[in-house]
């Protein structure tokens, strides 16, 4: 299927950043790059053709328009016309189908002309208010995905954007609305106020459409998240040494809402660090710091819930161990990412940039695309190792305590850390911190925290039987319904040695 042209329209000296880091995000989104192909007049060739005539050449040849309106009205023609408003008009004649985004001015901060147009736009469409170029995102994010669906051109939809159809406004809780609009407002300037009602703050954070509410809506501001995703939560456990083995120290899982969850996690996280109490001469209270700072644990958190693939089964885990903490979360890196381009300067591609945004509009988030950025630099500026990515099955960071040296190869951790023994894969290891006495494969399955029977018997199950960790309890009845598996005497001489 040829790409779907899109054609940006602004005045072209108020919106020229935030044009440029659109195309961006639409060629790098692992969706829209599949079906959409934005044009900017930045990448008009010289010709001998009338400016003002090819960018209408390119309005007739596009298959959606999309207009940016902020408070400038730029060049006015001979008629007192301004090419953004004729190329509008263009669009209209042609019958495209249009996507309208303006700012958040006040009428008295626009140029007069502007109001003008702005009445004309919403005699004729629903135009959207944006904040910033996240909050943009998130609507041209969503007016693209409910265009793919509305033309059939794809018939399942991102998890954020999709509708909860067993979800009505009453899954949503008001006071959880109210409480997000008081800290948007302070936060970001968010333009709805208190009073606004459930549906009009959600219209204006693309999560309700139609009279339906998205997955994102639910998970941001449901009574009951866990009702309708059983596996949006976080688990967290912290251990007395560097491996995952029995006894925890601690073990927790968090529900409700993704704010309360962050709130909740960074909460457990803290009260597992070294608090040092600092001189009163300066203060009237007492200071203190905790050994990794608190802004470095919300950023890992964050980054682990926003853009968390919750088409997964798996949870957020967070495991605190002697010297490292390590997040774990299902979902994988922007397509053609890998785990170095975090380390530099980079657009921020969410995995859900309808979670995503009011995440930011809320001061969660600083500033979107920095958040791994950030993480370097505050453990750089506490003093401590340089913290690790890691993508395999599941996205890993990995924040070093000041006890720990960083290593060549690093823990590897069964489903809950990492840590390498006498060559051992992480599976195995996994398997003989999990066997205690005698335990049917669905038990093992369980405890390891996977969903896909087939996939753990042939990552776990038969390369434990091959490499000699475990042992089948009826070796002679392989497929027997009633058969367990146990440690070899290889796999508990080993761990004696580790112990």
């Amino acid at each position: 299927m040829p790409l779907k042209k899109l054609f940006i329209s602004s005045v072209q000296s108020e919106f020229s950043e935030e044009r440029q880091e659109l195309y961006e995000y639409i060629v790098s989104d692992a969706l829209l790059g599949r079906f959409f192909q934005p044009f900017l007049f930045e990448h008009l060739p010289a010709t001998d053709t009338k400016v003002d005539r090819k960018y209408l050449n390119e309005v007739e040849n596009c298959d959606i328009y999309v207009g940016l309106i902020g408070s400038k009205y730029g060049y006015e023609d001979a008629e007192g016309i301004s090419p953004t408003e004729h190329e509008f008009d263009h669009a209209t004649l042609h019958h495209k189908t249009r996507f309208v985004f303006i700012t958040g001015h006040v009428s008295g901060e626009r140029h007069p002309k502007v109001n003008k147009f702005i009445a004309k736009v919403e005699s004729s469409l629903i135009r959207k208010v944006f904040l910033n170029i996240q909050d943009l995102k998130a609507g041209i994010y969503s007016s693209l995905v409910s265009y793919l669906l509305d033309n059939e051109i794809i018939r399942t939809v991102p998890f954020d954007a999709a509708v909860c159809d067993k979800a009505t406004l009453d899954a949503i809780d008001p006071e959880r609305i109210k409480s997000f609009i008081r800290l948007a407002a302070s936060k970001r300037g968010f333009p709805l106020p208190e009073t606004a009602g459930i549906e009009e703050v959600l219209t204006h954070l693309n999560l309700f459409d139609n009279g339906k509410l998205t997955n994102a809506a639910i998970l941001l501001f449901g009574y009951d998240p866990q009702r309708f995703f059983v596996n949006a939560e976080v688990r967290c456990a912290s251990f007395y040494g560097v491996v995952v083995e029995k006894p925890l120290a601690s073990y927790k899982v968090f529900k409700g809402d993704l704010f309360e969850q962050i709130r909740q996690t960074e909460e457990f996280v803290l009260s597992k660090l070294d608090y040092a109490i600092e001189t009163r001469s300066d203060y009237t209270s007492i200071p203190g710091k905790y050994e990794i700072p608190r802004e470095l644990i919300a950023e890992a958190i964050v980054n682990a819930i926003a853009h968390r693939d919750y088409t997964c089964n798996g949870s957020v885990q967070v495991m605190i161990f002697r010297d490292r903490i390590e997040v774990w979360n299902p979902g994988t890196l922007p397509l053609g990412w890998t785990t170095e381009k975090l380390k530099q300067i980079h657009r921020s591609i969410p995995a859900n940039p309808l979670i995503a945004d009011p995440m930011y509009l809320a001061g969660f988030i600083e500033r979107l695309g920095t958040g791994t950025l950030d993480i370097f630099r505050l453990a750089k500026t506490a003093g401590l190792p340089e913290p690790a990515f890691y993508q395999d099955e599941e996205f890993r960071t990995i924040i070093y305590r000041k006890v720990a040296t960083p290593h060549v190869t690093p823990h590897v951790t069964p489903h809950v850390t990492p840590h390498v023994h006498d060559k051992l894969t992480e599976e195995m290891e996994t398997l003989m911190l999990l066997v205690e006495g005698e335990m049917s494969r669905a038990e093992l399955q369980s405890l390891a925290g996977f969903k896909d029977r087939m996939y753990f018997t042939q990552k776990y199950i038969e390369p434990g039987l091959t490499e000699g960790i475990i042992e089948m309890t009826q070796p002679d009845k392989p497929k027997s319904r009633s058969q367990k598996y146990r440690l070899t005497a290889k796999a508990i001489l080993i761990k004696s040695n580790k112990s």
